[in-house]
This record gives structure tokens, C-alpha cells and sequence, in this order.
């Protein structure tokens, strides 16, 4: 992978990849590190818990990441991108420290929401954006969301191990640590932003937010990035139980089986991604991940007695999760338009964090009234429905968004200007915003050479 950045990007464009790569891993291990272990915990460390405060306790990072991201990124561009990271970094930090003191479930809930506070994922994006090239930006991007899958699927692993070493309390002080780690990052390793500006592609335009919740087809995707997350939230409230109760496993084993689920669900997806992508199956693929999803939590409500079973419905659920994860975002880009990139992804981010939090209050609530059957019922029914719902999204073309500047232009150019850029083979949609002398495009790149096109329009030939 190294060696295939190398050939393309410069020095400081790899190392403003890896090192806001590595910012990202920070935050995902101190965000789900405790996933797979917090159910257990909670119940035996605070008398009188209720299903409803573990999932509240889950999931409440959710919320305030939600509401804070977008105000992040819009605060980084009037005070800079590295001191909102630091901030988000250090709001982090005081977050994991409450979470590790706390002596109640309330103080636990206060805690991750604190944590959730720290949102600096729009601001790291938006850094990308800033440090990298245009032609290498989906490239880099393409690093950090690998970076941000393998973290994931490292943090059920880790959570567990390091329970048994340090103990639940133990993994809040390690992501504490973790949040000075990318403190450094942000610090020692980042490079200096010298030309720091707002990046459309990257980053959320507050006056397109009605026209991107109108779009029907973008729509679907933030629902269902909602339910994903809504699922997965729930689900954790009870499958560590599960394992404990029906598994016979002891708490500090459930690595045991998250370890191989994990390297067999990238495994088993491998072949469906190549399918969706290279093979123009994407709707199929897509559609089909929905439906394991489902099926695999409605699995977990009847056959959940054994090891055996347990492992197959994991197994069934994390492989199209992790299709799902990564179709997702490339979808946002497929169907966005040119120039609403950015206002698209971040609804889309947005849509996934409310997910968690209510997937961790409706699953607690339910798991308190009904046990098991109450929260799957849940999950397989949201899961239902956002199947029928994708059934209806339009077929995905392979298309790619990318920019170019313009330099200086009258505005009864603008019109000329993208109906020559349309012109061009391999582009189906150009948008010229004259005040930002920038155009944004959707290209295909199996047809047009990108770094060939943007030379191109700089050297103004596409005005001639």
C-alpha cells in the first residue's frame, strides 16, 4: 500500500495520510474498545442497573457527536484545523477520565457523551482535504477508511484482552492514553496547514442542507447508515450476555470468538466488494448485505443456544456489516451531486451517530422489558424495513467527484463553461461556483484520466 502511495503522492501528502490515519484509530479504539465488554461490566459494577441506562451508557456518544461534528468543521475553518483537533482531543480525554472514575451509571452516561463531545471527525476529513492533492484525495481517503475498518474490527478484539489484563475501568484510562496519543499526532506528526480553505468536497455547506435531505436517493443512504448503526448499538447490548448465558463463555474469553469472526468476515467480503465495484453488482450486493443483516439478527432471537449458532449469526452479521461499511460512503459519492460532496457526507455522518444513540436507547429500553426477543425484534424489524427501502434506490453508476480550479471568470461564463466540461469524455456532471473560481465534476474513472482532465482545464483550454 506504502509503495503504491509512494509512486503518486509526495512526502507530506503520505504523511498527512497515515498520520490523520492514525488520529482516526485513536478515536475509534476509545470509542468501541468498550463495546464488547460494557454490558457485563456495567451490570456488576452498579447495583440496580436498568437495560435502558446500559444502552444509554452505550450509545450516548452518538448524540453528541451528531450535533457537534458539523459545528466542528465549521469552527476549523475561522480557527484552524489542528487547534479544533487538539480541542476535540482534549474533550476526549476529560471524557475517558469520567468514564473510568465513575461511581454511577449516571456518571458513566455523562462520560461517553463527553467523549462523543470531542468530534473531530469532520475536521480531520476536512484536513485531508487541505494537505492532499486533488487527484490523490480519494486515494488517501481510501487509506483512512481501511485504517478506520481495521480499528473497528481491533477494538471487539482488544476490548476483551485488555479487560482481562487492566479491567473495564483499566480500558478507559488506555483510551485516555490513546487520546494523548493523537494529541502528539495532531502535534509531531501532522503536517503544518499553510493554505488552509474551505473545502466543498470535504466539508458541510450549511445553505444546501434542505436540498440534500430533499434528495430522495441520498436520503435512503442516511437511513440507512442510521439503522446500521442502530443495529449494531443494540445488538451489543445484549449479545455479550448472550455468549455468557447461552455460549457458556466467561467474560474475559468473548475475544475467542470476535477474533475469528472478524479475519473470516474480511474474508468473506473480499469477493462481494469486488463484486459490487468491479462488476457493476452493486445494488445486488448492497440489497443482499441488508438482508444477511436482518437475517442474522432474526438467527440470533430463535437459534441462540449455542456457540456453534452464535458464531454463525456473528459471522453472518459482521461480514455484510463490513460490506456495508464500505459500500456506503462510496455510494454518498456516486449519488451526490458535483458540488454537494461535502453537505451529503456530513448529513450522512450525522445520520449514523443518531443511529447509535438510538439504537442504544430503544435496545436498553426493550432488553429491559422483554429480554432478548424485545430488542431483536426491534433490530429485524428496522432491518425489514431499510431492505424494501434499498430495493428502490436507483442503480449506482461508477462515477467519482472531483474539482479543479478555474481561475478568475465573468459569470455568463459559468454555463459555457460546464456544458465544455460535459463534453469532455468520461464527465457526466460539471458545476462551475464562479465566487470560489472552482469547478466540481463526476467522472468516471475507468474512462477518463483524471490528473490528464484537471490539467487540462488549467490550462484553460476548456475555455477556447
Amino acid at each position: 500500500m506504502s509503495e503504491m502511495l509512494s509512486r503518486r503522492m509526495n512526502p507530506n501528502e503520505r504523511r498527512a495520510t497515515f498520520s490523520i490515519a492514525g488520529i482516526f484509530t485513536t478515536r475509534m479504539l476509545g470509542l468501541f474498545m468498550i463495546f464488547p465488554v460494557f454490558a457485563l461490566f456495567a451490570e456488576q459494577e452498579f447495583q440496580g442497573i436498568t437495560g435502558l441506562q446500559i444502552g444509554l451508557a452505550i450509545g450516548a456518544y452518538g448524540l453528541t457527536q451528531a450535533l457537534l461534528q458539523i459545528p466542528y468543521g465549521m469552527l476549523s475553518d475561522r480557527f484552524g484545523r489542528k487547534p479544533l483537533i487538539l480541542l476535540g482531543m482534549a474533550v476526549f480525554f476529560i471524557g475517558s477520565i469520567v468514564c473510568a472514575v465513575a461511581d454511577s451509571i449516571e456518571m458513566m452516561i455523562i462520560g461517553r457523551a463527553i467523549q462523543g463531545m470531542g468530534a473531530v471527525a469532520a475536521v480531520l476529513t476536512a484536513s485531508v482535504a487541505d494537505l492532499v492533492r486533488e487527484p490523490y484525495r480519494l486515494r488517501a481517503m481510501s487509506i483512512v477508511g481501511i485504517t478506520i475498518g481495521l480499528s473497528f474490527t481491533l477494538s471487539l478484539v482488544a476490548g476483551p484482552i485488555l479487560a482481562e489484563w487492566v479491567g473495564v475501568r483499566g480500558i478507559f484510562w488506555v483510551i485516555a492514553g490513546l487520546s494523548v496519543v493523537g494529541a502528539l499526532l495532531v502535534v509531531f506528526a501532522v503536517p503544518e496547514i499553510k493554505n488552509q480553505q474551505f473545502q466543498r468536497e470535504a466539508q458541510a455547506v450549511p445553505a444546501q442542507f434542505m436540498e440534500v435531505l430533499r434528495n430522495t436517493q441520498l436520503l435512503r443512504l442516511d437511513v440507512g447508515i442510521f439503522v446500521l448503526h442502530a443495529v449494531l448499538t443494540a445488538m451489543f447490548i445484549v449479545v455479550p450476555f448472550m455468549l455468557r448465558d447461552q455460549a457458556g463463555l466467561d467474560s474475559l474469553s468473548h475475544w475467542e470468538v470476535y477474533l475469528p469472526v472478524m479475519l473470516l468476515s474480511f474474508v468473506l467480503m473480499v469477493p462481494l466488494i469486488i463484486q459490487a465495484e468491479s462488476f457493476g453488482r452493486m445494488k445486488m450486493v448492497f440489497a443482499g448485505a441488508i438482508l444477511m443483516i436482518t437475517l442474522a439478527q432474526l438467527g440470533m432471537s430463535q437459534w441462540h443456544t449455542s456457540y456453534a449458532w452464535l458464531f454463525v449469526w456473528l459471522l453472518l452479521f459482521f461480514t455484510a456489516f463490513n460490506v456495508l461499511e464500505a459500500s456506503l460512503p462510496s455510494l454518498v459519492v456516486k449519488l451526490s451531486p458535483a458540488d454537494k460532496k461535502g453537505t451529503a457526507s456530513g448529513v450522512y455522518s450525522t445520520s449514523q451517530f443518531l443511529g447509535a444513540a438510538v439504537g442504544g436507547a430503544i435496545g436498553g429500553y426493550l432488553y429491559q422489558g422483554y429480554g432478548y426477543n424485545g430488542v431483536f425484534a426491534f433490530t429485524v424489524v428496522i432491518g425489514s424495513l431499510w431492505f424494501v427501502l434499498a430495493l428502490t434506490m436507483q442503480k449506482p453508476m461508477p462515477w467519482s467527484i472531483a474539482s479543479v480550479s478555474i481561475g478568475s471568470i465573468e459569470p455568463d461564463e459559468v454555463e459555457d463553461i460546464q456544458q465544455k466540461m460535459c463534453a469532455y469524455d468520461g464527465v457526466f456532471e460539471a458545476v462551475v461556483i464562479a465566487e470560489e473560481q472552482r469547478a466540481y465534476f463526476k467522472i468516471d474513472r475507468k474512462i477518463v484520466d483524471e490528473e490528464a482532465l484537471i490539467q487540462y482545464f488549467q490550462e484553460a483550454k476548456v475555455r477556447e
